[in-house]
């Protein structure tokens, strides 16, 4: 596979067929095995309903997928050797890559597993697109990537030499992998630094959905540095328009890369990696204020000191994504809340 320079404007819909999803009971592979899907993609979707967070969760978002006749699930560990087996069934045109041991305070606490799924896991995904010639492979990483820099906002253009936990350097250690197999195999590799993903179906361990249902419960939130932190809150409606436009932006060889002054986010491979984010830094207590409003309750704060690995902002420059893809996150985070609102009183009967 020639590794050549692609002009990403001129790519608005996706044209693969057959697809794999791995992580397609998470929160972010429901929404893009499901997009796909209304798309009339076939989807194979990879998940091992890993117990981190409520399998029950999990169970229906892939019960809702199973609706579709164009999808099948794989019940298997990303660790597993079978993977390659799947990948020489299948057939896979393209990768969707989001699957992963999640959650940066976890990693203080459960290291290892962070080793065998973000690291063995995605050695697996990169041998599967190696050898059955995959043509474009999509993968996961975090803006917790940016670790200690301080240079607001963040670039993908900047040095990310410095994470603050296990789980940002395994996604770190991700797109390092993901750079040598697309400069020894031509493999076109994308990485997506997600910036918080909130939405329906959202995770349990993120802050909107711990907050939520603490405050429908009568209970305090805990709020981490007192809430003097700062968050690039990203809609899930935009993630997945996102994903589904860069897919066909096969990456290649950046004609003006140095190596001389080498440009992270590129290469002189067919390597790629862009920020995912809202583009807007909203503080910790305006995001308390807006859930308030929506739930029609009153936060009851416990004022904590800021937790180990975390960052005080976050903050994505997405000018390299709006030049790729024609396309700007823009849900603003009232609405985006007010949906979450919506379907959790759906979902838990309330």
């Amino acid at each position: 596979m020639d590794a050549v320079w692609t002009n990403p404007l001129s790519h608005a819909v996706c044209a693969m067929q057959k697809i794999l999803v791995t992580g397609a009971a998470g929160f972010i592979g429901f929404h893009l095995s499901r997009r796909l899907l209304d798309m009339g993609k076939e989807v194979v979707g990879l998940d091992n309903f890993n117990p981190y967070y409520d399998i029950t969760l999990k169970e229906q978002r892939v019960k809702l997928l199973s609706d579709y006749d164009n999808f099948s699930l794989v019940n298997l560990g990303l660790e597993s050797p079978s993977i390659q087996e799947v990948f020489a069934r299948e057939h896979f045109e393209a990768v969707y890559h989001l699957a992963a041991q999640d959650g940066a305070r976890f990693s203080l606490e459960k290291p290892m597993s962070y080793v065998t799924s973000n690291m063995l896991g995605f050695a697996q995904i990169l041998e599967g697109c190696r050898h059955h010639q995959v043509k474009h492979l999509l993968y996961a990483s975090s803006c917790n990537v940016y670790g200690a820099n301080r240079s607001i906002p963040f670039s993908a253009d900047q040095n990310v030499d410095h994470p603050l936990t296990l789980y940002a350097a395994t996604k770190k250690s991700n797109e390092l992998m993901a750079h040598s197999y697309s400069h020894l195999f031509h493999l076109p590799s994308t990485g997506l630094r997600f910036f918080t993903v909130y939405g329906p179906w959202g995770r349990p361990d993120m802050a909107l959905f711990l907050f939520t249902r603490a405050m429908l419960e009568g209970k305090a939130i805990k709020v981490f540095n007192r809430g003097h932190m700062k968050r690039d809150f990203t809609y899930i409606d935009d993630i997945v328009e996102s994903l589904v436009r860069l897919i066909n932006v096969v990456p290649g060889a950046d004609p003006n890369w140095d190596p001389k002054d080498p440009n992270p986010a590129t290469s002189s491979a067919p390597f790629r990696i862009y920020n995912i984010g809202s583009s807007k830094s909203v503080g910790l207590l305006d995001m308390i204020a807006t859930l308030e409003s929506a739930l029609g309750v009153k936060a009851q704060k416990d004022l904590l000191p800021m937790q180990p690995g975390e960052v005080v902002e976050t903050h994505a420059d997405v000018s390299d994504l709006i030049e790729a893809i024609n396309f700007k996150p823009n849900t603003s985070l009232e609405y985006g809340i007010g949906e979450f609102v919506k379907w959790y009183r759906d979902y838990y009967q309330l």
